[in-house]
């Protein structure tokens, strides 16, 4: 189904060129395909035209983002079987997870189009004292300008949606760099934005090498900088001048189940194993840390051992698989020593920890010391470490002992508890009896701490994108 090159985008126009760079079928190391390779160049190229599509962007009706955000809802529909094949190979995901992000990328375009045309501004009363009677105030929102995108490998089809189609909605030209691991999606998604009315300029989308995309962070000309990664991303921030930076930098994710969940353990579990190994554990807000309460602790170890040694691992292109492949052997090989660095440190294995290339078994571990690298930094792989508790501040203190702070997951019968989560719970969203891996495409999503600063979302990302800007009249 993959055809044998595809083209980068400059300027919303295909562009075959002559360099390629090779995309690697994840789980049989395989060329899979190949695609256009921009350099440094084309960049300049793409940048200027996007600088010079500020006006009509801002220019363009909200109704005309809103039909071009529907015409690409209603192409990917059509195409879902080609983006999620497209995805199965480049990423290594589950078929029936590349399926489950096509339907995500759908629902992040539609969410953007009902918004495009509800960004409202405000009346202000600005008659406050005798001195402003007679003046009268209004705000509206109007586009920053040209903005630029770095997006990873994990989620190459909906990380990309969440970034561009809340650009198109807020009137903004844009220039993307996909990961050049996963650029197929985001090519496609090019595909489908070049058969639109968008302006000229309006969007370019390389797939090219980090060496040459400095200036993405660095020309002034680019008015905000949205990047989804690792913690590079503060570096980045350091080198963007005046423009405005969102950064998306992942996490280690901690989930809290209370005493009170005996009675519902199974379904705790499940999301347990869901969250923890869901896309090999690829995930920002993959569950890594499982602080369970002593008077369930056992009971869910023995269960979640039971049901990680069950999971199916294997080719992402059959149906029946669950866990399939890291995104290349040197990831897979990263982690495998983190397990081992852990074990030599006293930790004890409860399963898994085997690999072959880029498949790395689904491991759990207990008793992980604080400052081993599973605890302190950010897993990203199919690894999960058990740890108990006695009381809920314990619980509290265990999750926020961590440079990170995207989400957290709390599974509680107690009002009280979850509340005190929320209030306590140093991280940018608490989700309370299911995992922090919970996301839907229309709420606020992003961190604290070293996990990033700004909001995903689509109606915040919006707000990011647009800037206020005032009406005073004075009665004449």
């Amino acid at each position: 189904m993959l055809r044998k090159t595809y083209p980068y985008y400059l300027a919303g126009t295909a562009v075959k060129g002559k360099a390629k760079l090779d995309v690697i079928d994840k789980y049989t190391g395989d060329v899979a395909t190949r695609v256009a390779l921009p350099d440094a160049a084309a960049l300049e190229r793409a940048i200027d035209a996007a600088h010079a599509a500020a006006g009509p962007m801002r220019q363009f009706k909200p109704f005309q983002r809103q039909a071009v955000l529907e015409h690409c809802v209603a192409r990917f529909r059509e195409r879902r079987d080609e983006l999620a094949y497209a995805l199965c190979v480049e990423a290594g995901k589950p078929i029936k997870d590349s399926v489950g992000e096509v339907e995500r990328l759908i629902d992040t375009f539609k969410i953007a189009a009902e918004e495009a045309v509800r960004i409202n501004g405000e009346t202000l009363n600005l008659e406050i004292s005798a001195r402003t009677a007679g003046y009268h105030g209004y705000t509206r929102r109007v586009p920053l300008g040209p903005v630029a995108f770095i997006t990873p490998f994990n989620f190459p089809l909906n990380l990309v949606a969440h970034k561009v189609a809340p650009a198109i909605a807020a009137g903004c030209p844009f220039v993307l760099k996909p990961s050049e691991r996963t650029p197929l999606g985001a090519l496609i998604i090019g595909e489908v934005l070049a058969e639109t009315d968008l302006p000229r300029g309006a969007f370019s989308i390389l797939p090219m090498t980090g060496r040459d995309a400095e200036a993405l962070v660095t020309d002034p000309r680019l008015k905000l900088l949205s990047f989804t990664g690792g913690l590079v991303g503060w570096d980045l921030k350091a080198k963007a001048g005046h423009k405005k930076v969102v950064l998306e930098l992942g996490g280690n994710a901690a989930c809290i189940v209370d005493a009170d969940q005996g009675p519902q353990l199974d379904a705790v579990v499940d999301r347990l194993v869901f969250g923890a190994f869901y896309q090999s554990g690829q995930s920002c807000i993959s569950v890594q840390r499982i602080l369970v309460h002593d008077d369930v602790y056992d009971a869910l170890r023995r269960k979640l051992v039971a049901k990680v040694k069950a999971l199916k691992a294997g080719d992402p292109k059959k149906k029946s698989t669950f866990l399939g492949p890291m995104i290349d052997t040197a990831a897979a090989e990263r982690l495998e020593s983190w397990i081992v660095e852990a074990k030599k440190a006293g930790a004890r294995l409860l399963c898994g920890g085997g690999r072959k290339r880029a498949m790395l078994e689904a491991t759990l571990l207990e008793n992980v010391p604080r400052e081993a690298k599973l605890q302190r930094m950010e897993a990203f792989g199919p690894v999960a470490v058990l740890q108990r508790f006695i009381s809920f501040d314990e619980a509290i203190a265990a999750a926020n002992d961590s440079d990170f702070g995207l989400q957290a997951g709390v599974f509680t019968n107690d009002l009280r508890h979850a509340m005190r989560a929320w209030d306590e719970l140093e991280q940018g969203g608490v989700i309370v009896n299911d995992v922090p891996s919970f996301r839907v495409d229309n709420m606020p999503y992003g961190g604290t701490k070293s996990s990033g600063i700004g909001r995903e979302g689509v109606r915040y990302a919006i707000e990011d994108m647009t800037e206020t800007r005032l009406l005073v009249i004075r009665e004449a």
